[in-house]
């Protein structure tokens, strides 16, 4: 589903992703672990096509297609979902006026009806349910307001309703309780482990991939892959922590 291949990119002339190499295959979870400047959020947003990240070598291929060559909001037409480690606030616009409005301009790209105002909040009321989140803050403007784990939350039921093919999220689990986290970890289970679906989960802890049980865990250090392994690695990460690991590569 995704292949990356010798991915390098900067920051305003620094590097910071060093060729970079990954593929993840349908119905396969993905977990990233490293250490502070690593490149992980790095990878997320040029994976998601944020502006000032730009690649210098390499290449990315999303379904067979160029995902370098796409506009952001094409990325997410095709399915391509970007969780934030701090999900930005939007004065002025609901959740549910801004979630309508994305998910109706996805199905529009895909050449698909667009949802009613009925169809759309029971959708809408049905994801908020299932992360045990209060609907009523569905109609407050987006994450203004909000806890760190509510935002988390929110991002979680915005995944739910666009329904994507591919998830990159990173660092969901930052600023959330022991519930809250169990919560957004069966979400992920729940919305992303299905056989035409895919998700590369960037994360700190090992205690979120003790409910998401991820395919292959890797290790991101000074901006490549420089180990990969099954879930137990990330039992050794949290016991022996990245420095060895990363100066045995």
């Amino acid at each position: 589903m995704l292949k990356i291949d010798n991915l390098h990119a900067e920051i305003g002339g620094t590097p910071i992703l060093k060729g970079l190499s990954l593929e993840i295959g349908a119905g396969e979870i993905h977990a990233i672990m490293g250490p502070n400047g690593a490149g992980k959020s790095t990878l997320a947003y040029v994976l998601g096509g944020r502006d000032g990240y730009e690649v210098t070598a390499g290449s990315v291929s999303y379904k067979g297609e160029d995902l370098l060559d796409m506009d952001p909001h094409e990325r997410a037409a095709a399915g391509l979902f970007l969780g934030f480690q701090y999900p930005v606030e939007i004065p002025g616009v609901s959740n549910v006026q801004f979630l309508r409005t994305a998910l109706n301009a996805q199905r529009t790209a895909r050449g698909e009806e667009e949802l009613s105002g009925a169809d759309f909040l029971k959708l809408a009321r049905a994801q908020a349910a299932s992360l045990k989140m209060n609907a009523e803050m569905l109609k407050r403007a987006v994450n203004v307001g909000f806890s760190g784990g509510e935002k988390k939350r929110n991002e979680m039921v915005q995944m739910g309703i666009i329904d994507p093919t591919l998830a990159i999220l990173d660092e969901t689990d930052s600023g959330l309780d022991i519930d809250a986290l169990r919560t957004v970890g069966e979400g992920i289970n729940t919305i992303m482990r299905q056989a035409d679906k895919a998700v590369l989960l960037i994360t700190h802890y090992q205690r979120l991939l003790d409910v998401v049980k991820p395919d292959f865990v890797h290790v991101l250090a000074d901006g490549r892959i420089v180990k990969t392994g099954g879930a137990e690695l990330a039992l050794v990460l949290e016991e022996q922590g990245y420095e060895a690991i990363a100066e045995a590569a």
